[in-house]
Formats: structure tokens, sequence, C-alpha cells
């Protein structure tokens, strides 16, 4: 229920609206009764979004989870590799008949940490020292579809709730006018709405995609203009609702359906403001990269990310690019060079505002794709790089995390991992570990089974935490 249809206060309060249909016969007495009955613990109760308590204490709050569409390289951004600029060319027994290719970028050391990273982002280099950068992590399968799944839902071969769904489910909003899942994305990425879908897991913890641009909801307008005339109107239905609710006993779906419907015209007073960026100031703008007045990009997205974290959102995703023009670099490596012209400012803005602003310490900001590419090409001379799901890189800032470290390493030539893997579903378990959430128990019974993120495998990986 929304917080204003709660207050008794008002010259038109729910109370008063349930007042004024009784007296003129609209509703009968004994409903009145029951209506006027219902308190806030009775509500919250049927709340499938009500706060709940974590299994242990929490390093995090809420996660923000950039998510690069496509396959970006390891070996040409975070994972610098001499050896395949010197064995250009060659072939060994690790590449199977194929030739090792070079990195076109160069790579230097950034921050005091010294850690090396590609001249792809220099903005994010400079941020090292907040950020904890895994060079070891691995995934299941080689195909965008089944990775990009992999990647968000812990599943490879059949759809599953999200990662942000699972979060909402284990812990709940801290804000019931906003959702507690938020995907901003500009385009449809691979696998589609599966990327931010609930499945099985109540209805109300699906993400909600908002598009960057002018309308970034749709139909958020109020209907009526008039003071206190929704709230009334709102109230009285959550009221109706809930005494639906209450006649068929425990019914999840209904609660969760009601619970949406709430929500979404909870949107109606706090989303217009959270996503107008016109009280920012020129200094913040310019910290992101974003021109004033402009109402897309990532920038866009990054600041709005924080003005969501600021309102009690619990999970919310960036994606940067669609199914089409990302990072998947088959013909030309080049190709890499204004996908990160479009994130780099715009992320290392990010880290550096949630810090100033007393935020970073309880906001774990994750940055990912599906998988790596290969190092290796069947032409000596290919420019570009193939899927590979044995090796790519990922970071992590904030949340109790270590920053200024690197965790995990690849051979000479970045093909296999051969130091502190890092499975998706290990992952998934540290992250929600930082969130308090114990993997092994945030479960949900399903066609007979009790299903969770991290399906029957994933290790918190303790030693990236502070």
């Amino acid at each position: 229920m929304r917080n204003g249809s709660q207050n008794g206060a008002g010259p038109l309060s729910r109370r008063r609206v349930l007042r004024s249909l009784a007296s003129g016969s609209i509703l009968l007495p004994g409903i009145l009764s029951e209506l006027l009955a219902e308190g806030t613990e009775s509500l919250q109760a049927a709340d499938p979004l009500a706060p709940k308590p974590p299994h242990h204490a929490p390093r995090a709050k809420r996660v923000i989870f950039c998510y690069m569409t496509g396959g970006v390289s390891h070996v040409d951004t975070f994972d610098p590799k001499p050896c395949l600029l010197a064995d250009h060319g060659k072939k060994t027994a690790a590449t199977r008949g194929q030739f090792l290719t070079r990195s076109p970028f160069q790579f230097r050391s950034h921050a005091s940490c010294g850690t090396e990273v590609s001249e792809l982002f220099p903005h994010v280099g400079a941020r090292m020292d907040d950020i904890c950068l895994i060079r070891s992590m691995y995934t299941d399968h080689a195909d965008h579809t089944q990775a990009t799944l992999g990647i968000h839902t812990g599943s490879v071969s059949v759809v599953r709730p999200s990662i942000g769904s699972w979060v909402s489910f284990g812990l709940g909003t801290f804000n019931r006018n906003l959702p507690s899942f938020v995907v901003l994305a500009p385009e449809i990425p691979y696998a589609g709405s599966h990327v931010w879908g609930a499945d099985f897991l109540p209805a109300c913890h699906q993400g909600t995609r908002v598009i960057p641009g002018k309308d970034p909801i749709p139909n958020l307008a109020r209907r009526s203009r008039e003071p206190g005339v929704e709230e009334a109107e709102m109230g009285l239905l959550a009221a109706l609702n809930r005494r639906h609710l209450a006649s068929r006993g425990v019914d999840p779906s209904l609660a969760a359906r009601i619970r949406s419907f709430e929500v979404a015209g909870g949107m109606q007073e706090e989303a217009p403001e959270a996503f107008d960026l016109g009280g920012e100031s020129d200094a913040t703008l310019a910290l992101y990269g974003l021109e004033r007045g402009k109402e897309k990009g990532f920038a866009w997205q990054c600041i709005t990310a924080r003005r969501l974290a600021e309102r009690g959102v619990r999970f919310i995703e960036l994606i940067d690019t669609g199914s089409s023009s990302n990072w998947d670099a088959h013909g030309d490596m080049k190709t890499h060079e204004p996908l990160a012209r479009n994130v780099d400012r715009a992320l290392a803005g990010l880290i550096q505002d949630l810090k100033a602003r007393g935020m970073l310490n309880d906001t774990l900001v994750v940055w990912t794709t599906e998988f790596g590419r290969r190092p290796f090409a069947d032409k000596p001379d290919h420019k570009g790089r193939e899927h590979y799901r044995n090796a790519f890189s990922t970071w992590i800032a904030g949340g109790g995390v270590r920053g200024g470290i690197v965790h995990g390493k690849t051979d000479e030539h970045g093909i296999k991992v051969i130091e502190n893997g890092v499975h998706v579903h290990d992952l998934h378990a540290t992250i929600l570990h930082i969130l308090g959430i114990d993997h092994e128990r945030l479960t949900y019974r399903h066609a007979g089974r009790d299903f969770r993120l991290t399906d029957v495998a994933g290790n918190v990986v303790h030693d990236i935490l502070a």
C-alpha cells in the first residue's frame, strides 16, 4: 500500500472517503467497519515486498549491476598479456592449431595500486584503488543467449529468475513507491526480458524496464491534479483489494499482483522526480560526462542509478546496448573503442560520486559481461575475436569489497584460468553474501523442488572481502 493511503490525516484521507461512501449508502455498514478496522500490520503482512531481515549482517544494502552486452574481450581491457604481443602469429598446444593474436591496445599501470588497465578505460583505470578486479571468471556456455542467461540467472539451459528478482524476493524493498528492481536499458539484450524476469517467483519481483529518453516510464502522469483525490481513490481500492485477498486465504500470486498495482500507483508520486536530472549540479553532470538536458546515454543511466539508489531501490541494472551493435567484435577489435568511450567516464563518475556522498560503503557496484573473447584466431592477421567462455574479467567496487586488488589469474596468453577461478555461481554467491544473504538458504519451492540462484553450486569468494 502506498504510504499516503495509510495516513488518516488530510481532507481526503482513506478513512474519510470510506465514511463519505458509507453515508451515501455506497458501502454497507459491515463492510465499512471491516475496511476501517484494517491496520498497517495486516496490510504489510500480505505484502511480498515488505522488508525482510537478512541471514547475517550485510556489507551492502543495494546493488548497481552494470552489464556490457556482447562479450567484452578480457585481453584487450583488464587482463594485459605481453606474451600475446611477443608470440603473435604463433601456434601452441593450447590454441589447437590456431594463431595467437596480440591486442591492438596499450596497457599501463593506474592509481596507487598499480593495476594495469587498457587504454580503452582510462577513467575506470584511475579509480582502481576502489575496485577489486577479478581476472579469473569463467562460465558454462559460449552462445550469447545462454551465457547472458547464465550471468543473470545462473542457468544457461532453462529460464530462471534473474539475480535482481532473487534479491528483491530475499530482502524486499526500502521504498514502497518505487520498484525494488529497476533495469535501465535502451535496447533489448540477448535473451530478451528473461534478463530481468521473475519466472516462478512472485511477479512483483520482476524488474521494471526503464528506457532512457523523454518518457522513460510511460503513463506516469496523474489522472487527477486535485490534491488528495487520487490518494483517496487508491486508499479505497487498496482496502477492497485486501478484503478480497483475505477472503481467499493465503494466495501469494494474488498478493503479488495487488502489490504490483500498488507500486505502479506509488510510482506516480516518486518516479517523475527520480528521473528528472534538472536539479543535478553542473559539476555532477561533468563528472559523469553528461550534457545538461540530455536524456539518453550511459552517463544518464549512471546518474539515474545513483538517484534510484538514494531513493531505496534495492537492485538497479544498467545495460549499455542491445543484441546488435555491441561488444561482439568478430571482425575488428577496434569496435570496442566507441563502446568503451560510451561507458568509461560514466562508470568512473558513478564510483567517485557514490564515494563522495558516503554511499559506496553500502552500495555494491558490479561490472561484467557474459563471456570473454579468444586470444587466438584461425588466421594470423585476423583483427577480431570469437566468443570465449573459459576466461573473462569482472570488477566489483564498494560494499565492503577490498579495493585496489586483483583476484585470480589466467595463463600468459589469457587462454585458461590458472589461479583462483571464479565461476558465475561463485560471483552470484558472493553478491548475495555481501547483501547478507546465504545463497544456500535463499530458496523457493517450485515444481516439487527447492530452487536457488546458484543451483547446487557456488562458493563465496571471501578473499575479496575487506
